[in-house]
């Protein structure tokens, strides 16, 4: 049990993501088609037509990537005999990326996944009126640097840490004003870049407070069971199992940083070596050679990645 399966966040989304899966295997396409019929919506047009522009909407983005996390954890399960609770030590997920983390542990269903995320996303945008808020990423100033830069930014208003992703790579959030301020003050104490992100809200700052008393509130109706393998929360980077526990942090992760460096760390700490990145995209792997030394990471969401795994696996 020295693998851990992570769940890539809003950013990693691309048209055409997950097509080869579902036209590969079918149980892929059931995942796709119970997403579909949950939002009563043909996400799979949006995630495999386009264009971006709707696909990165981020009402359709959170719940389009964790259908092809699971699309994947499903056709592993089919075709390479993968069973999480034997062969993984952990989970975890970036931001969004932790929902599907719960769901490959069988805490929530497919299909109230996804509409729990779609509810995500619509109160996430609708937290704030557009262009109130900015996010920015921070590069070569290590966390604590960061936090203190983003406290002497606000001067009132919201900035704060909000993904703390390793590799001297931090991301603020909040006010723009804020936000802005800070990369000045970021850049006279050394940062190498701060880059202002192409995002439509404030995510994982105090703005998002009505969009953490949504998710409270939609949490509450679902069916929420203890997870197979523990699950490595993003705003306390430690193992949950409890579903009392999960929810309340699920809730806490809306305005919390996402403590991805420090998740990280602490599953290799833990005796992880394998860290295997499940869905779209690379962004997850490329931090972990960065965050623990010696580890190695793979992503796997074409047909020739879950190849590769089964024929690892012998």
């Amino acid at each position: 049990m020295t693998a851990a399966f992570t769940f890539p966040g809003q950013g990693s989304q691309s048209v055409g993501m997950g097509k080869a899966l579902a036209d590969a295997f079918p149980a892929a396409r059931a995942v796709f088609d119970e997403v579909d019929a949950a939002l009563g919506q043909k996400l799979s047009a949006v995630m495999w037509d386009g264009p971006i522009e709707t696909l990165t909407l981020t009402e359709n983005a959170q719940p389009a990537l964790m259908a092809v996390s699971l699309a994947t954890i499903r056709v592993l399960e089919a075709e390479a005999g993968l069973d999480l609770a034997r062969d993984a030590a952990f989970v975890a997920g970036h931001s969004l990326g932790e929902y599907s983390a719960l769901a490959a542990a069988g805490t929530f269903s497919i299909a109230d996944t996804a509409r729990l995320l779609r509810i995500r996303g619509n109160a996430m945008q609708a937290a704030t009126p557009v262009g109130t808020g900015a996010m920015a990423a921070i590069l070569g100033l290590d966390f604590d640097a960061v936090v203190a830069v983003a406290a002497e930014a606000a001067q009132g208003e919201v900035c704060q840490a909000a993904n703390d992703n390793g590799g001297g790579q931090v991301v603020i959030s909040g006010h723009k004003a804020a936000v802005d301020r800070a990369c000045e003050i970021a850049k006279a104490k050394g940062a190498k870049r701060a880059i202002p992100l192409p995002v439509s809200a404030p995510f994982h700052c105090a703005l998002m407070q009505p969009a953490a008393d949504a998710m409270a509130e939609a949490l509450a109706k679902v069916t929420v069971k203890a997870p197979v393998v523990p699950v490595v929360a993003n705003v306390v980077a430690a193992p949950v199992s409890d579903p009392a526990e999960i929810v309340r942090r699920l809730v806490e992760q809306v305005t919390g940083t996402v403590r991805w460096r420090e998740c990280v760390a602490a599953m290799a700490g833990a005796g992880v070596t394998t860290f295997y990145e499940i869905g779209s995209g690379k962004v997850l792997t490329g931090l972990v050679k960065r965050i623990a030394d010696g580890a190695t990471g793979t992503a796997i969401g074409t047909p020739d990645d879950v190849a590769a795994f089964k024929a690892a696996r012998g």
